[in-house]
């Protein structure tokens, strides 16, 4: 199965795809992130994020996709951006009919490293020894990828 795991962001939203057969077997794919244009207004980021989305889809063709949930920040202001990101991302997921998984970012962390209060170095550190990568991707794209491997753990019997 293709999973596509997201980071959801308005700045920038990170993508992970993994492929896995069977219980032990899993992939690295693809991953990256969509940077909408910041100099834009929110609505026409938002805009450039579902574009983004949109093409990203048409090119790695997931099976299904797992997002982040949004946690509550201290600036209300920004986590109403991020739910609107969360929201596009979620949209143009639907809008392809893929089945759609979340996770908290505790669950996360929690099946990556084995503790909820992991670093995101720690994190990124164990997607590249999980994934068997040469070097480590960016932040989102990290964590998306986590987000990613952390849903495919939670479906191992």
């Amino acid at each position: 199965m293709r999973l596509l795991g997201i980071d959801p962001g308005l700045r920038r939203t990170g993508f992970g795809l993994i492929e896995t057969q069977g219980r032990h077997q899993v992939r690295y794919v693809g991953s990256g992130v969509i940077r909408p244009n910041v100099s834009l207004d929110e609505p026409s980021r938002l805009g450039e994020l579902y574009a983004g989305m949109q093409e990203l889809l048409d090119h790695y063709q997931p099976e299904a996709a797992v997002i982040e949930r949004v946690f509550v920040n201290v600036n209300p202001r920004s986590t109403l951006s991020l739910g609107q990101a969360r929201g596009v991302a979620i949209a143009a997921l639907a809008a392809r009919k893929l089945p759609i998984a979340e996770l908290t970012p505790l669950k996360i962390k929690q099946s990556i490293v084995g503790t909820g209060r992991a670093s995101k170095e720690q994190v990124a550190a164990m997607v590249c020894r999980l994934l068997q990568l040469s070097s480590t991707p960016n932040a989102d794209a990290s964590d998306a990828l986590a987000c990613a491997l952390a849903f495919w753990h939670a479906q191992q019997p």
